[in-house]
């Protein structure tokens, strides 16, 4: 009798009805001692991951949109990753100096440059076949990077279905305000990017360019002279006409204006979105220290062979110059002296 009546009693409490999950529902008090407000705010964090990954790729792709990443509205500034630095550049072919004048360049090789080591590059043409214009895009940035980068994109779907399911509406708009911003920072971006003035067309010429970096870093650069040419003379983008102003202001205003709505947001919501921005800034980061080259323009600009150190770089220059035959632009770099001005001090470079 006492068995039956403990069994018609845990029948009794394990009637249907008494336990119900709501659908795909899960709100603050599911998770009770724990809080997470404004986690819009991180989009808010002044990193460059971004704006790096723009000047890697030379210009930027819609289906960026879809990579959300803390510094979303900081896109428009990659052109200042160089710090403003110029750097004096010899055409080992021909004894001109100039500077470099693309900022995307600049970046490019201060982030392969090593201080005492020459750095050899050489830029490719563009692509003339579908073939090689595939091989151009896994070549630069790499297989690797572009993997973590699609897995980027993969995550942003996946948290868009998690909210959608959850019906947190408010996440889902910060994630949409997030997207918009990214696609009027990239209509500018793509507004700008066009090839403009490049000088005059040498087809057929080839060049060989000595650039030096501050801290003491030397790049060689090889190629064609219009190859040359489109990656170092000229602008990378275009001064920002007023619709481009306009553009990025809005993107601005939009990821401020995301942060103080994502207060809104549940727990569940407010993780989702913290955690997609972080995976993801680590994921961009990876993608831009692992890259293989700089596209611009349709060229590719990569590294070639090791660093090769010199002790000082009156060696670096003695050797280039008994190599092409001709010292002008060492003496223009201010390398070595001219022939009336050498004497018998003491070398201290």
């Amino acid at each position: 009798m006492d068995i039956r009546l403990a069994l018609s009693n845990l029948l009794d409490k394990l009637q249907p009805g008494k336990f119900q999950l709501d659908k795909y529902r899960l709100d603050n008090f599911q998770l009770k001692g724990f809080q997470l407000d404004a986690a819009g705010l991180v989009a808010l964090a002044d990193l460059q991951s971004i704006a790096r990954w723009t000047a890697i790729t030379g210009t930027s792709s819609f289906m960026d949109m879809l990579f959300l990443a803390p510094g979303i509205h900081k896109q428009s500034s990659a052109p200042s990753l160089s710090g403003g630095e110029l750097p004096p550049t010899g055409a080992l072919t021909s004894g001109y100096v100039f500077r470099v004048e693309n900022e995307a360049t600049v970046h490019f090789l201060q982030s392969v440059g090593k201080t005492g080591n020459l750095i050899n590059l050489v830029v490719d043409s563009p692509p003339a076949t579908a073939m090689e214009t595939l091989r151009c895009l896994v070549g630069s940035p790499g297989k690797i990077p572009l993997f973590l980068y699609a897995i980027g994109q993969t995550l942003t779907v996946a948290v868009i279905i998690i909210l959608i399911l959850f019906e947190d509406w408010w996440a889902l708009a910060i994630l949409a305000m997030w997207i918009s911003a990214r696609f009027c920072n990239i209509w500018s971006i793509r507004r700008r990017s066009h090839i403009g003035w490049k000088g005059k067309a040498e087809p057929g010429a080839n060049g060989d360019l000595l650039i030096l970096l501050t801290q003491d870093r030397w790049i060689r650069l090889r190629g064609t002279v219009d190859d040359l040419k489109a990656v170092t003379s000229g602008q990378w983008l275009r001064d920002k006409t007023l619709f481009d102003e306009l553009l990025i202001t809005f993107s601005t205003l939009v990821v401020y204006l995301s942060a103080v709505l994502s207060a809104n947001s549940s727990t569940v919501g407010s993780l989702c979105l913290l955690w997609l921005l972080l995976v993801s800034a680590g994921l961009l980061e990876l993608c831009t220290g692992l890259s293989n080259g700089l596209q611009m323009y349709g060229r590719m600009l990569r590294v070639v062979g090791k660093p090769i150190p010199y002790a000082r770089r009156l060696d670096l220059a003695k050797e280039l110059i008994q190599e092409t035959g001709r010292d002008d632009w060492a003496v223009g770099l201010g390398l070595i002296l001219t022939s009336k001005d050498r004497g018998d001090g003491s070398v201290l470079l």
